[in-house]
């Protein structure tokens, strides 16, 4: 049997699964039917929902509806960024005493806790289940997106929501590289392109220059902003929609979280609306203290609401243009990635940016990085198709990486823009007479200053010979991998003596400790969650049972053949049970199946004599098996249905 390798768009917004087989990718579609799935998760008192059952019923469940994990995911509660996140979220998130955010929800009556690795691996599984279902056997290698700008925290605790999710994380691909590969794949030319891929998508905005000649994809430079997209339009949105509720019913409903769900709901509907149509309406019935609120939004004021937003997006592909030096006529294709290129404004700017080229469309911007993910997964995992098998890819680090020296003073050992996987030593010495130890403090940034910069880690080098200052000789060597992960190790050269560290479990990271207890939990809920299937399938068997008969009895040519008495019973058991399961919503599967099983005592007897004892040549006894197996050859939900309600 093949063993796949899928690969996942994690987005902030909605995610993507796809997989190399038959010689193409193929975009998964969930068991809605659609091929990308929302990054919701949903918590009830009887279940946990994931992806689009969770935001079909999160206007019903807003304050346990956990959404945007991916803004949360790696950074810190104190970041300036995660404070003004908070104010838009329903639910509940604080620090804790590491300064990590958790998100706070009610499930099953209980007050639960969850990391935003945990969220997101939630997440993950459902992509990882969308694919074994498809393909029809367990899934466990995947390679996981990220945006270009994620830094080494945000990158790691990716990875650990993907081993919370009981995947193997093969390589984290920046979003716009993986996005690259579809577009190599759909326009393949022998003659070397630039390329400026543009990824603006639910949470994030990411730009990258590469370089494709005969199947290497070059990262040239990366730039971008991981807290710009989508969202903070809806958010704009929601902001005007407050401000026009509160001028025309001097009402304030922001500091009522369930009304601003709903109107958020409406406001991201009016926002894809406006992308088609010269305007657009959002209209809420009672959206507060029994109020309908109704406004008309034209496009011009759409785009002028947002202008700074759109404004924004062009910062990043000057950047990358710097960098990589590079002028605006030597790009041949803009490359369109993200729902949110889809905005009108947006794409006349992008436009206009570059005096008037055309954009690349060719691609499907909702399903380019999960398609570019599973070309690089399948090629991990040995796929030696000819279509895939000279793809190289050359990818950057995001960030400069450095040392604090004296004075607090950043040296840098990798710049930013460094093609990944790289390894840079450099030597060091002691500030003191007779310093027996360093401490080895090392950031990501471009300011001069450590004190402007992220600290990634720290950790302390024993063992120095006492010397006069500036005499010992230390190296210390930073080693980055092709997910972006570093390695820092610290060597005394005449004595040996060394330390060194990767960077996972400081301040903002999940240990290893918390990774295995969020693995477990993981499983639990798993286990919940199939328990809670098993049961609404018994559930869904007995009432279309019920249904079957409950019909039975309409059919007056069978209810003429039946006894008076035997009609009695049978109505008398479907009324009971029918009442039975409206009473009991939170029976358990062997509950259903013993109803079930006290049902068919009953009913199958009385339908076997009916048959058994008629003269009509088109039916005989086989017929009851039809009758009473009706109800398993229909198809079945594939799970519980939720309805969206006010």
């Amino acid at each position: 049997m093949t063993e796949y390798a899928i690969g996942i768009d994690l987005g902030t917004t909605y995610s993507c699964v796809g997989v190399w087989m038959n010689d193409r990718v193929e975009i998964i579609a969930n068991d809605q039917g659609n091929r990308t799935t929302a990054s919701y998760v949903g918590f009830t008192d009887t279940e946990r929902l994931i992806g689009d059952a969770a935001k079909n019923a999160v206007n019903s469940n807003y304050l346990n509806t956990v959404f945007d994990a991916k803004r949360l995911i790696g950074r810190r509660f104190s970041d300036r960024s995660v404070q003004e996140d908070i104010k838009n979220f329903p639910f509940r998130v604080y620090g804790d005493d590491q300064d990590k955010p958790v998100i706070e929800v009610q499930y099953k009556g209980e007050t639960k806790q969850y990391y935003p690795e945990q969220i997101s691996s939630m997440i993950l599984s459902k992509m990882k289940e969308i694919a074994e279902n498809f393909l029809g056997q367990k899934v466990t290698k995947a390679v996981v997106t990220v945006p270009a700008y994620f830094n080494d925290a945000q990158r790691q605790a990716t990875k650990d929501a993907g081993l919370i999710a009981g995947l193997n994380v093969q390589r984290i691909i920046n979003e716009p590289t993986s996005a690259a590969i579809a577009y190599g794949l759909d326009n393949k030319d022998s003659r070397e392109k630039r390329i400026l891929v543009f990824d603006f998508g639910g949470g994030t905005l990411d730009v990258s220059l590469l370089e494709l000649d005969d199947g290497v994809f070059e990262v040239k430079a990366t730039a971008g902003n991981t807290h710009l997209g989508g969202e903070d339009i809806d958010n704009r949105l929601v902001e005007f929609c407050v401000q026009e509720f509160r001028n025309k019913y001097k009402k304030d409903i922001s500091g009522n979280p369930r009304a601003l769900r709903r109107l958020r709901t409406y406001c991201e509907k009016a926002k894809r609306n406006l992308s088609s149509s010269a305007s657009s309406s959002v209209e809420v019935d009672s959206l507060y203290e029994g109020i309908d609120f109704s406004i008309n939004i034209s496009r011009p004021k759409f785009e002028s609401l947002c202008s700074d937003i759109f404004n924004k997006c062009l910062d990043p592909i000057d950047q990358v243009l710097r960098d990589a030096k590079t002028s605006k006529p030597q790009i041949d294709d803009i490359v369109l990635v993200g729902g949110s290129t889809r905005i009108p404004k947006v794409q006349e700017l992008l436009k206009d940016y570059f005096n008037g080229k055309e954009l690349c469309k060719s691609i499907n911007p909702d399903e380019a990085v999960a398609y570019g993910a599973a070309v690089q997964a399948s090629i991990i995992n040995g796929n030696k198709s000819a279509q895939i098998q000279d793809i190289v890819l050359l990818d950057v680090a995001p960030l400069s990486l450095g040392v604090e020296t004296a004075g607090e003073v950043m040296t840098v050992l990798i710049p930013r823009n460094t093609v990944v996987p790289a390894k840079k030593s450099q030597l060091f010495s002691t500030f003191s007479d007779m310093q027996t130890a360093i401490a080895v403090k090392i950031f990501e940034g471009e300011r001069k200053f450590t004190k402007d910069n992220n600290l990634l880690g720290t950790f302390q080098l024993d063992g120095i010979p006492p010397m006069p200052r500036g005499v010992p000789q230390i190296e210390i060597t930073y080693d980055i991998d092709v997910n972006g992960i570093l390695n820092v190790s610290a060597v005394e050269k005449s004595t040996g003596k060394s330390n060194k560290i990767t960077i996972t479990n400081d301040k903002g990271r999940l240990s290893k400790e918390q990774i295995d207890g969020m693995v477990s939990e993981a499983e639990k809920l798993k286990d919940d969650d199939e328990r809670n299937y098993a049961r609404v399938e018994a559930k869904n068997s007995l009432e279309t049972y019920l249904y079957n008969y409950r019909n039975q009895l309409d059919n007056k040519d069978l209810v003429a053949k039946m006894a008076k008495e035997d009609v009695a019973n049978i109505k008398s058991v479907v009324e009971k049970t029918q009442q039975w399961i409206n009473d009991n919503t939170s029976a358990t599967k062997e509950e259903y199946d013993g109803k079930q099983k006290e049902c068919e005592s009953v009913i199958n007897p009385i339908m076997m004599r009916v048959y058994q004892s008629t003269n009509d040549n088109s039916t005989n006894t086989s017929d009851v098996n039809n009758v009473n197996n009706e109800h398993e050859t229909k198809p079945k939900p594939k799970g519980p249905v939720v309805e969206e309600l006010d």
